[in-house]
């Protein structure tokens, strides 16, 4: 409860402390690129309605100019041995795989706590979030602070969470809101700055930076998955994983040299554990399964969430239904 409570005060505080984006733009309180982006986002959220099928919503109305940092700090936690999210339960989201905190000190707190426990931890920051329409969310300064292609994305990967959530299944939600956001970014550049637009092309290398660490991720977790399962002793496996992390960095040392954007250079600056994997595997892992979906339906951001919606009407785990499927795909098209 003493956490819901912070959670429901911070988000009660950021709407309280923002401004009309309108009003915002009449001041001299940004430079030229913060205004110029802030100005950008009322077409990003158009073009989101209008040509992907995303829901329409007064979210990103306001701005909250005191956020000059990220306005959450996740925690996430997993055992050693395993991998295996801990999850948290709360109303309306069903299970969740981290904790948001406004106050960094809360979650320092929180990190201590579980680590206490024995569980790999990782703290880290949300660029932005949804509350799936219970509020009309604001812009915060970190968002306009960016890039402008990390501001589309942004924008569309927060829509389609309100547009689309499914209870307690928080590898799909972040999966597809990913493949959206990234996708409909580079629909959105090309669109409004043309195809050889630096802002498209940056685009499209994320989206190729992306393939390949998700590709990179995957085998990553597949090798650590397949060493926990075996009959190692608990102390056996930690002496194994760590060897298998130190592998794992030295491979990143040659993607990295591929890499063409800045998305993923840092993820070797932290220490690797269960926790770090499995909060970037939310969103990263599944990226190949989504995008295989995406082409199947013809590159119809506004087909594929129609397709999952009608899945999840069957089906209480959508993510390895979605895999299943497509395993069948490929075995009636091979």
């Amino acid at each position: 409860m003493t956490y819901i409570f912070h959670a429901a005060s911070g988000q009660l505080s950021l709407i309280y402390h923002a401004i009309p984006v309108e009003s915002v733009l009449k001041t001299d309180s940004l430079n030229v690129g913060e205004r110029d982006r802030l100005r950008l986002v009322a077409r990003i959220k158009d073009f989101g309605e209008k040509e992907l099928g995303l829901k329409k919503t007064e979210n990103y109305q306001t701005i909250n100019l005191k956020s000059i940092q990220n306005p959450i700090h996740t925690v996430s936690a997993s055992p050693k041995d395993r991998l295996e999210r801990m999850t948290w339960w709360f109303p309306v989201v069903g299970r969740v795989p981290y904790l948001g905190f406004f106050d960094p000190g809360r979650a320092q707190e929180e990190k201590k706590r579980l680590t206490q426990k024995g569980l790999d931890v990782v703290m880290g920051k949300a660029e932005a979030y949804s509350t799936l329409g219970w509020f009309n969310d604001p812009l915060t300064m970190n968002m306009i602070e960016g890039s402008t292609v990390d501001l589309v994305e942004t924008i569309l990967h927060e829509m389609t969470h309100t547009t689309f959530y499914l209870k307690g299944q928080g590898e799909f939600n972040e999966g597809i809101a990913n493949l959206v956001g990234k996708m409909g970014a580079v629909l959105f550049v090309r669109r409004t700055y043309g195809p050889s637009h630096p802002f498209t092309i940056e685009a499209k290398q994320t989206i190729e930076d992306e393939r390949l660490f998700s590709s990179y991720l995957s085998h990553l977790l597949d090798e650590l998955g397949q060493m926990y399962n075996s009959t190692l002793s608990y102390q056996a496996k930690l002496v194994e994983r760590e060897k298998i992390f130190s592998n794992a960095l030295k491979k990143f040392a040659h993607i990295k040299k591929k890499l063409q954007t800045s998305r993923f250079l840092h993820f070797d600056s932290a220490d690797l554990n269960n926790a770090y994997l499995l909060s970037i595997g939310l969103y990263h892992q599944h990226f190949h399964l989504f995008e295989a979906i995406y082409k199947l339906k013809e590159n119809s951001i506004q087909d594929l969430i129609t397709f999952f919606r009608e899945m999840a009407k069957k089906n209480d785990d959508v993510l390895n239904t979605a895999k299943n499927w497509l395993k069948l795909q490929s075995q009636e098209t091979g």
